[in-house]
């Protein structure tokens, strides 16, 4: 039984990445080592300086109208149509955390209740499938195999897969620090014949200190699949429908107890960005771009 679960696993991986869909405490988080900087109080001009340090105040030159032109050259350096490297994107981001922290916005993530709501990611440092905590969770349950497999399919070009765009939901209760995650992650094969949108149900189950939030992945499932739409026509959607979800969660587990549950830390959240990170590849930025706020009976 076991075997046959790491077998649906990894086939449920190719699915994502190339084949044709199927039918069926507290700690304060450390960022980019955030320097401490300080200035000497002297309380007459002819005084030693004294022992007593307070926190330098943020540059009078930095206001939220340069954080927000700091935003905007994000934004732009994603949007390029041809896609940024990995250390320009980082620079950027880097630049936007620190401003960010100096002028108190942005900040505590997991409780300021920002993060609510859709959102598309714009920036991805690997295939954008790998921004659903699934594959975060793969990784996990599958240490030594999992990078050989997402290098086998990474490597198929366009038009023979092509993955994008991808959207997330989040609808977190700040009251229970629980709440609902949705990753939805479209995946076109043989030049857009056969696409479906790889859909990943995970629970929120707590925080963790100011930026963190815990998932814990439940399903899997290929929705909104185009094959059973030719196939079946008028039926389609209720064959889609009725098709259940892999239980991604329970054979990761199997393969890997703890696997399925994994941190997403939100170094940087506002009305309209978002900059989240995999805790086990915390270099490795995924910027998100708001789609909409939540409503009441969000996700």
């Amino acid at each position: 039984m076991l075997v046959a679960r790491r077998f649906s696993l990894v086939c449920l991986v190719a699915v994502a990445g190339c084949t044709i869909p199927a039918a069926q405490g507290f700690t304060v988080p450390s960022l980019n080592s955030r320097r401490s900087s300080s200035i000497v109080v002297r309380s007459d001009p002819g005084e030693e300086p004294s022992d007593a340090t307070f926190p330098e105040a943020p540059p009078s030159s930095s206001t939220k109208d340069d954080l927000d032109e700091l935003k905007a050259d994000l934004f732009r350096c994603c949007d390029r149509s041809t896609k940024p490297l990995v250390d320009e994107v980082k620079m950027i981001v880097r630049d936007v955390e620190d401003m960010a922290e100096l002028l108190g916005i942005g900040q505590c993530s997991s409780s300021s209740g920002l993060m609510n709501g859709e959102w598309e990611l714009v920036y991805s440092p690997e295939d954008e499938t790998r921004s659903s905590p699934f594959f975060w969770a793969f990784r996990r349950a599958f240490p030594e195999q999992a990078d050989q497999i997402f290098g086998i399919t990474d490597s198929i070009p366009s038009p023979v897969k092509e993955v994008g765009p991808a959207y997330q939901e989040i609808d977190l209760d700040s009251s229970t620090n629980t709440g609902k995650f949705v990753s939805k992650v479209k995946v076109a094969t043989l030049g857009g014949f056969a696409t479906s949108i790889m859909t990943t149900r995970a629970s929120i189950v707590g925080i963790q200190g100011l930026d963190g939030i815990r998932l814990k992945v439940e399903t899997t499932k290929p929705e909104e699949s185009t094959l059973i739409n030719t196939l079946f026509g008028p039926l389609a959607d209720t064959i889609n429908e009725a098709a259940p979800p892999f239980p991604s969660g329970e054979a990761l587990e199997k393969a890997m107890p703890g696997s399925s549950e994994v941190l997403m830390r939100t170094t940087y959240c506002d009305d309209s960005l978002r900059i989240s990170r995999n805790e086990d590849e915390f270099d490795a930025p995924f910027i998100w771009k708001r789609k909409e706020f939540a409503s009441s009976d969000y996700v």
